[in-house]
Order: structure tokens, then sequence, then C-alpha cells
């Protein structure tokens, strides 16, 4: 197997960082709040258009992007989505609305697609190529019914006994973990653009998943994550001060 992840595998790109003003990103961050009620105001096009774009750009498992952000723009799929919102305030206030997907059967699509990318590229190290060949369906298969996720369960633990190990993903539930992790950072980045640009948003979770899924047509391997409403903040769109408990509760020292 590919020793990507212990050893260099070579690559010679470079990207240089631009600087960064620290205090406007804290404004960014300090200011996003979870928003219920918002004005009737619209939010230009480029702007949406900018923070879906930045929502990609975040970080996800071996690039596998497994993931979705559908844009609800159709009325009559909006008043169906406010229902399946339980017609939460934040839902029917909202300019738009979004609704975060993860797939969990893309990662062989994307894999493939990733070995495509390198080979036609031809400077990509054998090394990065052979991990998507190789490592990516040996970890990420579970095999029919999960056998082989049973299998990998069962060698994992041997090995794990004398040396360290990856263990998961080892069950169907593993994977929509996994999906599930990528697809929340990119809901992350999609919230923070909206708030740098302006606009306010509130990532919800009363909803009815079944009928999202009916209403979006999705398929069997789609979890819907959350559901983002979106536009200018009201006022009382923010219901108090933001509470946080004494972070000595969180953050650990080892």
């Amino acid at each position: 197997m590919s020793n990507i992840l212990t050893d260099d595998p070579g690559y010679k790109y470079h990207e240089k960082t631009p600087k960064i003003d620290a205090k406007e990103f804290q404004k960014v961050i300090d200011s996003r709040r979870a928003v219920r009620i918002y004005e009737d105001e619209p939010i230009p096009e480029k702007v949406i258009k900018q923070c879906l774009h930045n929502a990609l750009m975040a970080p996800n498992s071996s690039n596998l992007q497994p993931w979705e952000i559908y844009h609800i723009v159709d009325p009559a799929i909006r008043n169906q989505m406010n229902k399946a919102c339980l017609d939460q305030i934040a839902a029917r206030s909202a300019a738009t609305l979004f609704v975060a997907v993860a797939r969990t059967n893309t990662w062989q699509q994307h894999a493939q697609e990733m070995v495509k990318l390198f080979e036609a590229a031809g400077n990509v190290p054998k090394a990065a190529i052979s991990y998507y060949k190789k490592l990516v369906p040996f970890v990420y298969n579970q095999g029919f019914f999960g056998l082989w996720g049973i299998i990998k369960r069962l060698l994992f633990f041997i090995r794990g006994l004398s040396t360290p190990v990856i263990r998961e993903p080892v069950s169907q539930c593993h994977i929509k973990i996994w999906a599930v992790k990528s697809t929340a950072l990119a809901c992350q980045n999609l919230m923070l653009s909206l708030r740098a640009y302006g606009y306010d948003s509130c990532p919800m979770e009363g909803y009815d998943s079944k009928r999202i899924k009916k209403i979006l047509n999705l398929p069997k391997d789609a979890i819907v994550v959350m559901v983002i409403s979106v536009g200018k903040r009201a006022v009382g769109g923010v219901y108090g001060p933001r509470i946080r408990f004494d972070e000595s509760r969180f953050l650990k020292k080892v």
C-alpha cells in the first residue's frame, strides 16, 4: 500500500499565503449568530455564488468531497421546504434556504476522477496516485452486506494489539459519520462567508428529513445534514446575547 500517509510523496508545488487581517476575521467569528428573523431583502446572486464557492473550498477527507448543497429557488419547492422545516420563522422569513446533503456512495467515483486528474497532469508522485487506486478503496469500501467492513474490523483489532492503526470506517454507520463531518465543514465555510458579506444564517435541525429527501428527490445514500436559512438580520432576529459555558469545561491541556 501507499506510504503517502507517513512519507513525503515528493510534491514540489507551493502556494504563497496572502496576509490576513486577523481583526477583520475575528469580527466575522464574533458577529456570526444564529439568526431566526430576517428583513425582507433579497441577497445579490453574485454574493450567493461566491459564498457557495467558498463552501466547496472547505477541507474534506481525502478530497473525496462527499457533499451537495441545494439552493432552494423554486417558489413551490420553497413552500414545501418551509412546511418540512415545521414552519419555523427562521425558514419562513429567510431570503433563501440551502440544504446541505452528505453523500455516502460518491467516494468511488470521486476517487477515480482524482486518479484521472493526477495521471493527466503527468507530474503527480506515484504515491499519490496509488493512494486513490489502492488505499481509498481498501478504507472506504464495506463490501456486500458490510462483510468487508467486518473483516477489516477484525484485521484492525489484531494489528492494533501491537501498533497504532486506523480503526474506522468499518461499517456503513462510520461512512455516514465520515460524510457528515466533511459536509459540516462546508456548512461552516458557507455561514462564515455569508457573514463576511454582510448576511446572516441559521443552521436548522428542526425539520422532517424524510419529507425533504422526497421534495428534493434525493437518492437513498443521501443524508440531510442541515437546512441553512439565510438573509439580512432583522431587529429581534437574534434572541439574546451569545451564551457559552466556561471554556475550561471544553478546552483541555494534556
